[in-house]
């Protein structure tokens, strides 16, 4: 078991409020991401979660049981943090026993465990190495294998890939992925990266400003923004808002169009538009047009695409239902 329940969590520093009335559910088994800018609360939640941060209010409950008072040694949990904490002067297989020792774990069972998650995570070969002649990947599947050997209710995780180079966050992304699979744990992660939450989470909470803005499944959100923020954080490129009276578009006031949502043509469109720059991705091309009423508009083309800066092209939006209409509040029009 391994469901979470947050019920009318608050948090103040002071005088200054952090979080406001903190609602969520998770059930057991699933991954389930807190995303959102920096300094939005998602780390101070996740801390509230783990017992590391007290709460000004509400509750926090782990499989049923209130846990607010409960030390964070007894919760059933275990914490993969983003700078690793491992000790530098125990060995992998030492680092990934250290806590069951501390607990008093016959040797017998240690030794299983260790052997267990070693091979989730294809640590055998660095087993008796140190910290200091590990690469930041192998360090961090090293702080996810101690998480396992310890058999946790709950995994929490806090922006574990922020200090990897670009190809390694891609592996261990997969790694955590397949660990989820393997484990059919309960896991809760924060980041502020966008593609980490939508590639890895079952359930997606959008945070601003210590509110949540939105629940939901990483397509649920791209497909159904509720409002200008979850819009515009979700997706890469980010979604184009544009003044509707600009464009012409009455019964709105801020249109919204992906950018993998927009068209171009040489000869006829719906707003015209200046090349400024083009990014050649390989597989795609983001091209950037600065037009009159509008403002920068970012289309995303598919291939190799090339046009002149200075250029003048025509943007339409692919089918009507890929453009979002939003409120003078922001809130989403169906």
């Amino acid at each position: 078991m391994g469901s979470l329940q947050l019920n009318h969590v608050n948090k103040s520093f002071g005088a200054t409020q952090v979080l406001f009335d903190i609602n969520l559910d998770v059930a057991d088994g699933e991954f389930v991401i807190f995303v959102g800018p920096s300094g939005c609360g998602k780390s101070t939640l996740l801390r509230i979660i783990a017992g590391l941060e007290d709460s000004s209010g509400g509750e926090v409950r782990i499989d049923g049981s209130r846990v607010d008072a409960v030390p964070p040694a007894k919760r059933g949990i275990a914490m993969v943090f983003q700078t690793y904490a491992l000790y530098p002067h125990l060995t992998v297989k030492e680092n990934m026993s250290a806590g069951l020792k501390q607990a008093g774990t016959p040797r017998d069972q240690i030794e299983a465990q260790v052997a267990e998650a070693s091979r989730m995570l294809s640590l055998d070969p660095y087993l008796q190495r140190r910290p200091a002649e590990l690469s930041g990947g192998q360090r961090q599947r090293v702080a996810i294998g101690r998480a396992v050997v310890r058999k946790p209710s709950l995994f929490l995780f806090d922006e574990p890939l922020s200090n990897l180079d670009a190809a390694l966050r891609v592996h261990t992304r997969l790694e955590i992925a397949r660990l989820h699979r393997e484990l059919a744990a309960t896991m809760v992660y924060v980041t502020h990266d966008q593609v980490e939450a939508m590639t890895l989470a079952d359930k997606i909470v959008v945070m601003n400003a210590g509110r949540i803005e939105q629940v939901g499944s990483p397509m649920a959100l791209y497909n159904n923004p509720a409002n200008l923020f979850v819009a515009g954080f979700i997706g890469s490129p980010q979604m184009n808002f544009l003044r509707a009276a600009a464009i012409g578009m009455a019964g709105a006031e801020t249109i919204g169009v992906r950018p993998e949502h927009l068209t171009l043509s040489k000869e006829r469109g719906d707003w015209a538009g200046k090349v400024v720059h083009i990014e050649h991705l390989g597989a795609d091309t983001n091209v950037y047009l600065e037009t009159e009423k509008a403002g920068m508009v970012t289309v995303r083309l598919f291939g190799e695409v090339y046009h002149d800066p200075g250029e003048t092209l025509w943007m339409s939006p692919a089918e009507q239902r890929f453009v979002y209409r939003f409120d003078a509040a922001g809130k989403v029009m169906r």
